[in-house]
């Protein structure tokens, strides 16, 4: 079993964004009269980074479990994966710039109606993603084209899991 969560050094830029997004638009609101469009503008502006900071504090405060069976999500964002069950799984990148030097990874797993989304700043992402590419491999999950390659941007060949799904098996 093992247990992985978001690190705060991680989540702090997500805070300040929110932070940076709502404060201005409630100051304003708060001491500068303006019309009801322009009301109707920055209270949107302020929901949305408010919404923002709230999905942040969730996710921050959610931890995962992965044991031999599944992965949980404990706490206000709950739910489990069962490894016999998954049915779908996709890992995938996102730039921040257009060289693609800079960016993250999510994974998405599914088994039923029970989904979990992780992204990779999560302490032992890497290990996550390994763990559920041979889970896939084992219950013979096609696997689209982008996550096979996000699979091997993450040095994870995916023929050696569907080929020797069964001798990993140990490893993980």
């Amino acid at each position: 079993m093992t247990r992985h969560g978001y690190p705060s050094s991680a989540m702090i830029g997500d805070y300040l964004r929110a932070a940076a997004g709502f404060c201005p638009a409630v100051a304003i609101l708060a001491s500068v009269s303006v019309g009801p469009v322009a009301t109707g503008i920055f209270a949107s502006v302020a929901a949305l980074f408010a919404l923002f900071g709230l999905r942040t504090g969730l996710r921050h405060a959610t931890r995962f479990k992965a044991t031999e069976t599944g992965l949980s999500a404990l706490g206000p964002l709950a739910a489990t994966v069962s490894w016999a069950e998954l049915d779908q799984i996709k890992l995938a990148y996102y730039s921040t710039r257009r060289d693609r030097r800079d960016g993250w990874m999510q994974l998405e797993l599914r088994a039923g109606t029970s989904s979990i989304r992780l992204d990779s700043r999560l302490e032992g992402f890497e290990q996550l993603v390994e763990r559920a590419a041979l889970a896939a491999a084992l219950r013979d999950v096609e696997l689209s084209s982008t996550t096979s390659a996000n699979l091997q941007a993450l040095g994870l060949r995916t023929s050696s899991f569907y080929n020797g799904a069964s001798a990993a098996e140990g490893r993980a």
